[in-house]
C-alpha cells in the first residue's frame, strides 16, 4: 500500500467543507500526457471561485498545495503527490468574447482560445493552438509558440492566493521573463483576458491550420510525451545542443529521446516517471559535458522520487 493511500482518510478529516469534491488517492497518470505517476494524495476539484476560497482560507498551513491542469507539460513522479493536488474543472472553463479581447477561465484549453477567437473574427491569438494545456498554466510559464507568448497579448490575470484573496494583475505586475512568471507558485490562475485584433475569420483558419500542420511535421504529437523538455538557452536551441551532445535516440527503461524532435521525451509505453525523468537528467549531463552549456527544465516536475531501481542508459539502435 503506497503512503498517500496510507495518510489520504486521515489528512480528509482534516479539511474544510466545501461544494467541490474531495478524491483520495486519486490516480492521476491517465490524465497526464506522459501517461505516467503516481496518485494524489488527495484531488481537489473546486465547484466555483468562492469554494475555492473556501477552501484556501481553511486549509491547514502544513498540507502541501499542488496545482495542475491538462498535465501537457507535467511529470508527476512515481510516489505520487503528497497534500492536496488542486485541478480546476468546468466551472472554471469559460471563454466569453468582448470587441477584441476575450476572457477566459484557468482551466480553458489553449487550442479551444484560437478558435473561439477565430469564431468572432479575433486574430493575433492563432498562435494558442501550438500550445497544449490551459490558460492558467500557460499564464503561469508566459507560454509561447511560433513567434508569440503569452505576455504579447496578456491584458490582466486573476490569481487567488494562500488566503483566498483574488488579485487582478496587470502584465507588468506578473513579471514576465522566458517561460516564468513571478508570482508566487502557490497561487492559483483562475482566469485571464487576452487582447486580438479585428481579422478575417478565414485567414484565421488558415494560419491556425498552418500552426497545426507545422506542429504535427516537426513534433512527436501522436506520442505520449510532455511537451519541450527544456527551456532554450539565451545562446542556442535546445534541440541543437541535445543533437550536438549525440543524445538523440538515448533510451532509458521505456523512455527515449524522440528521433523526430530531440527535445522531447517519449513514454515508449512502459516508462516510468523515474525513467523519463533520469533520462532528462542524463541529457543535461552530457550536453553540459560537450557544450559546456548548462539545460534547464521546462517540463515541471512534483511528487515524490520513487526509491526503484530505473534501467540503464542504451543507445538506441540505428540512432545518430
Amino acid at each position: 500500500m503506497m503512503a498517500a493511500e496510507r495518510i489520504a482518510p486521515e489528512l480528509l478529516d482534516r479539511l474544510p467543507a466545501v461544494r467541490g469534491s474531495y478524491e483520495p488517492c486519486a490516480v492521476l497518470a491517465p490524465t497526464t500526457w506522459f501517461r505516467v505517476g503516481g496518485p494524489a494524495e488527495v484531488l481537489y476539484t473546486p465547484a466555483d471561485t468562492e469554494d475555492l476560497a473556501t477552501f484556501m482560507r481553511g486549509k491547514p498551513a502544513d498540507v502541501p498545495v499542488t496545482i495542475i491542469g491538462l498535465a501537457s507539460n507535467l511529470l508527476i513522479r512515481d510516489g505520487g503527490i503528497p497534500g492536496i493536488t488542486i485541478k480546476l474543472g468546468r466551472a472554471f472553463n469559460t471563454i466569453d468574447a468582448d470587441g477584441t479581447a476575450l476572457r477566459c477561465g484557468g482551466s480553458a484549453v489553449d487550442a479551444s482560445v484560437a478558435t473561439t477567437a477565430r469564431d468572432h473574427g479575433i486574430a493575433g491569438l492563432e498562435f494558442f493552438t501550438g500550445i497544449p494545456g490551459t490558460i492558467g498554466g500557460a499564464v503561469r510559464m508566459n507560454a509561447g509558440a511560433y513567434g508569440r507568448e503569452v505576455q504579447d497579448v496578456l491584458i490582466s490575470a486573476t490569481a487567488m492566493d494562500e488566503t483566498g484573496t483574488l488579485h487582478k494583475l496587470t502584465r507588468e505586475d506578473l513579471g514576465f521573463s522566458y517561460r516564468h512568471c513571478a508570482i508566487s507558485a502557490n497561487w492559483v490562475f483562475i482566469g485571464a483576458e487576452l487582447k486580438g485584433i479585428t481579422g478575417n475569420a478565414d485567414e484565421i483558419t488558415k494560419r491556425i491550420r498552418e500552426i497545426r500542420a507545422e506542429r504535427e511535421d516537426a513534433q512527436p504529437v501522436q506520442s505520449r510525451t510532455g511537451g519541450s523538455t527544456f527551456a532554450n538557452p539565451s545562446e542556442a536551441k535546445a534541440w541543437e545542443l541535445i543533437d550536438r551532445a549525440g543524445c538523440r535516440g538515448l533510451i532509458r527503461g521505456g523512455a527515449t529521446v524522440s528521433e523526430k524532435h530531440c527535445n522531447f521525451l517519449i513514454n515508449t509505453g512502459t516508462a516510468t516517471a523515474s525513467d523519463l525523468e533520469g533520462l532528462g537528467d542524463e541529457v543535461r549531463r552530457r550536453v553540459l559535458d560537450v557544450t559546456g552549456i548548462p539545460l534547464t527544465w521546462e517540463i515541471r516536475r512534483v511528487g515524490v522520487i520513487s526509491t526503484d531501481e530505473t534501467a540503464p542508459i542504451n543507445r538506441m539502435e540505428g540512432s545518430v
